[in-house]
């Protein structure tokens, strides 16, 4: 079996949801017997060799502009795998979604990860949000199979398209316990500091959460992990509001370093709105954060209805409002600690869910037999 996997970054460039998925995934696959071909994007990779951890790597060009990057380096990547040997075209970003016609000039089965909602995120706007919800629709009616990574998901994929999917869940990562020695260089302490895990865009309501943090009476530190790849006036202007109470780290590549800071933060505030499993959210409920996170039925599903942690409506006073009153009685934080983890169970494990994967491509590769 043959599966190309088109839409990330590449690999092992691991920085992001999609890398991390396309790491996890394929490593596993080819343990399993599976041949994977991963299309990267070339201007990221200054070092291009053919194959890493036996995954074959194909180097595509783009251009890169976040308007354009992926919807270019998709199409090309669709036409070289149509003309590979791949058996299954596996695609993960729903720029691709009206391309799904290419890899069927030569037959390929198709398989799409839908990922979240894109044409609500506000980085889209006009041309851009109507274009990823005609991408939506058109992976329903172009692709062979549906995948979609949350029952909430689910649901809104039958409710908007009336196109039936099958729920497989990103993977957690296990704990390893991390020293709080590795923060040091932070002057960050133990329960000090909130933490905001994302990039600095609208879809992930960072500005409303640093508003809410500042407005709000806490003398704790806010620590905020993430940024953008390119010029950004939004990101620009969230990081000109720094001081000592407010501190942006930028990227941490360093895994050790950024699971020590989930496991010795305070509280964990998470602001994503429109995507299904959060991979932010699954390393903090792995590392047995305390979560407060924006009311959503994604987060609702993810935190089991708030079995796992707390919710907050999506005003930055609502925000404020929470964490006054989560620090004027912090007991309760430990019980969320403690049970957190327990939410992850097989839904969110990677060898269950490489399982499920290997399981749906045997059945696109059988289903005309």
């Amino acid at each position: 079996m043959r599966v190309a996997i088109i839409g990330s970054r590449g690999y092992p460039y691991v920085y992001g949801g999609y890398e991390t998925f396309v790491k996890e995934l394929s490593e596993r696959l080819v343990k399993a017997g599976v041949e994977v071909h991963v299309y990267n994007q070339k201007h990221l990779f200054n070092v291009r060799p053919i194959q890493i951890n036996g995954i074959h790597l194909h180097y595509i060009p783009t251009l890169p502009y976040k308007s354009l990057n992926q919807i270019i380096h998709c199409f090309l990547s669709l036409f070289h795998a149509t003309f590979s040997k791949a058996d299954i075209v596996f695609v993960l970003n729903l720029a691709a979604g009206p391309m799904g016609w290419i890899p069927k000039l030569r037959g390929k089965k198709t398989m799409i990860n839908t990922d979240g909602m894109e044409w609500l995120r506000p980085k889209w706007k006009g041309f851009g949000a109507t274009y990823f919800y005609f991408g939506a629709w058109s992976a329903t009616k172009l692709y062979d199979k549906l995948i979609t990574d949350a029952d909430a998901m689910q649901s809104v994929y039958l409710d908007e398209f009336n196109a039936t999917s099958t729920v497989i869940a990103y993977g957690a990562p296990p704990f390893m316990p991390a020293e709080l020695s590795l923060i040091k260089h932070l002057n960050l302490q133990k329960d000090d500091y909130y933490l905001i895990v994302g990039r600095l865009v609208p879809d992930n309501n960072a500005d409303l959460l640093i508003k809410g943090f500042l407005s709000s009476s806490s003398a704790k530190k806010l620590v905020v992990v993430g940024d953008v790849p390119y010029h950004d006036h939004y990101a620009q202007n969230l990081k000109g509001l720094a001081s000592d109470k407010l501190i942006f780290v930028g990227y941490v590549k360093n895994q050790n370093v950024l699971m020590s800071l989930y496991q010795h933060c305070f509280v964990y505030l998470h602001g994503h709105q429109f995507g299904g499993t959060n991979p932010a959210m699954l390393k903090a409920m792995s590392n047995q954060c305390a979560i407060l996170a924006i009311n959503t039925p994604f987060n609702q599903e993810m935190l089991n209805n708030g079995e796992f942690g707390m919710f907050f409506e999506r005003q930055s006073e609502c925000l404020a409002e929470k964490i006054e009153m989560i620090e004027s009685s912090p007991d309760h934080l430990s019980t969320f600690r403690q049970k957190v983890q327990t939410g992850l169970g097989k839904k969110y494990n990677w060898d269950a869910i490489t399982d499920l994967y290997i399981s749906e491509f045997t059945k696109l590769l059988t289903s005309d037999k």
